[in-house]
């Protein structure tokens, strides 16, 4: 995942959604699951890389678990919108809006603009195996981030 982005959607004018800072908004729950009835949230595009990290099936609409499920383990936030009208008519860019109980947490996960996320297989066969690496449903990888190039 590539070319990571802010996104702002008109819905953000609207009465539902108080501005905190540049790029995050506090709204209602859409889940019910914040016992403060109310969350952070911020949308980020970005790009899938099928062609350097096994992201074969990737499209907007059609995000593989792995490493999004990733990113959002790593940042400890949520799918708040999917945004499906964008990520059907999109070849490339991928639409989210990622919400958390904590300010924090959305403010880490707006580091991640301008940079690359995607995991790495790791295994006897591979060099980049190392302590770091986690087992899951799709196999062990490890996670990186890094600058864009």
């Amino acid at each position: 995942m590539t070319h990571f982005r802010n996104y702002t959607p008109e819905k953000y004018n609207g009465p539902d959604y108080e501005k905190i800072e540049e790029g995050i908004y506090r709204t209602k729950d859409p889940y019910n699951v914040v016992k403060s009835g109310m969350v952070y949230v911020t949308s980020l595009s970005f790009q899938m890389e099928p062609e350097r990290y096994g992201e074969e099936e990737a499209t907007p609409w059609d995000i593989p678990q792995l490493p999004f499920e990733d990113l959002l383990d790593e940042y400890m936030v949520f799918v708040t919108d999917f945004y499906e009208d964008l990520n059907k008519t999109s070849q490339v860019t991928c639409y989210q809006e990622f919400g958390s109980s904590s300010i924090e947490e959305i403010r880490e996960l707006r580091t991640i603009i301008g940079k690359r996320f995607y995991a790495v297989p790791c295994g006897e066969d591979n060099e980049d195996f190392d302590a770091d690496c986690e087992e899951d449903l799709e196999g062990d990888h490890r996670i990186v981030i890094e600058d864009e190039e």
